[in-house]
């Protein structure tokens, strides 16, 4: 009753919240997850990269014997598993927020207005009171 009496002074139309964030939670959870898959396949992508890099400057090392290219073998060697924990703590994280889960909704209503007269207000008190 209030909330019409409200918006009607207004001249605007009450709110439902709870469709607004039924609507807004799912594209929240759509995005998370396309965020996450892309992360996970940008670092699937670099991992097999590396591979690949490593691989061919494996090569490069042997044939030159040169001390700087062992250096940038263990340094990619380094970066690969860097990747690789990368990976697994993107993992992580999704199953944490998996876990998570959104608490429920409660309507508390803590600042009340009133628009009208003290009269009003009175009769308002009295009906909720009488039932």
């Amino acid at each position: 009753m209030r909330k019409d009496m409200i918006s009607g002074s207004l001249g605007l139309d009450p709110i439902d919240q709870s469709a607004r964030l039924a609507s807004v939670i799912p594209a929240l959870k759509a995005e998370k997850n396309d965020d996450y898959e892309y992360a996970r396949r940008n670092l699937y992508d670099v991992i097999e990269k590396g591979n690949n890099a490593l691989e061919d400057i494996m090569d490069v090392a042997k044939q030159s014997e040169s001390p700087r290219a062992y250096e940038v073998v263990t340094n990619l060697i380094k970066t690969m598993v860097d990747a690789n924990k990368d990976l697994l703590t993107l993992a992580k994280t999704r199953k944490e927020l998996e876990k998570y889960q959104e608490p429920e909704q409660k309507n508390i209503t803590n600042n009340n207005l009133f628009v009208g007269s003290s009269a009003e207000l009175l009769k308002m008190i009295k009906d909720n009171a009488n039932g």
